[in-house]
């Protein structure tokens, strides 16, 4: 479960990418919204297994307030992150609760999540690797996580878009592949849902 919530966790990081581009006019190219919401699909092929596991829900992201992760199928679940936690849900009941002040993870993640936030690329480069390119209108970055333990949970992490993030492959070394799209993205207020904003 541990190693899931690192994927998924490093997953929405890498998807805040929207203020800490490795190359300036990457950066230039992102829109930096307070709120951005909208679809995702995921397809994580596990070592040892012909099909891969496939999920799609909601995603929204609050610059000052973190992160919420909803699967709706096929099962639904909500993953919350913010400053101080990560909080995963199955309908009214708290599966797990990760507390940053007792989690060494926690506080990797949330380092991260934050310095991604700030666009705070001096703490983002303590940690990785970053190279970026770009053709026409579109953008590719790879983050390649610098200290061993890190490696090890998330490997390397691919992001490919445009004006938001389109596509995120994470390469783990254990063999396994995460592909997570995302779509129908908006922007403001209005992009979230009163019941998503209640779960904040």
């Amino acid at each position: 479960m541990r190693r899931w919530l690192q994927a998924c966790c490093f997953a929405l990081v890498s998807l805040l990418l929207l203020g800490a581009a490795p190359v300036a006019k990457i950066q230039s190219m992102l829109a930096q919204p307070k709120v951005l919401c909208g679809r995702f699909d995921q397809s994580k092929q596990l070592m040892g297994l012909k099909k891969p596991l496939t999920s799609s829900g909601r995603f929204c992201v609050v610059a000052d307030k973190g992160v919420l992760w909803r699967s709706l199928q096929p099962f639904p679940s909500t993953l919350r992150l913010t400053r101080d936690e990560i909080v995963q849900r199955h309908g009214d009941r708290v599966a797990l609760r990760l507390d940053a002040k007792q989690e060494p993870t926690v506080r990797l993640i949330n380092s991260v999540l934050f310095a991604l936030l700030a666009g705070d690329l001096g703490q983002l480069e303590k940690l990785f690797d970053i190279d970026g390119s770009i053709q026409n209108n579109a953008w590719s970055v790879t983050l390649k996580a610098r200290e061993p333990a890190l490696a090890k949970a998330v490997g390397t992490i691919a992001l490919e878009g445009g004006v938001y993030v389109k596509s995120i492959v994470m390469s783990e070394t254990s063999g396994d592949r995460t592909r997570i799209v995302f779509s129908a993205v908006e922007t403001g207020d209005g992009a979230m849902s009163v019941d998503e904003a209640a779960l904040f």
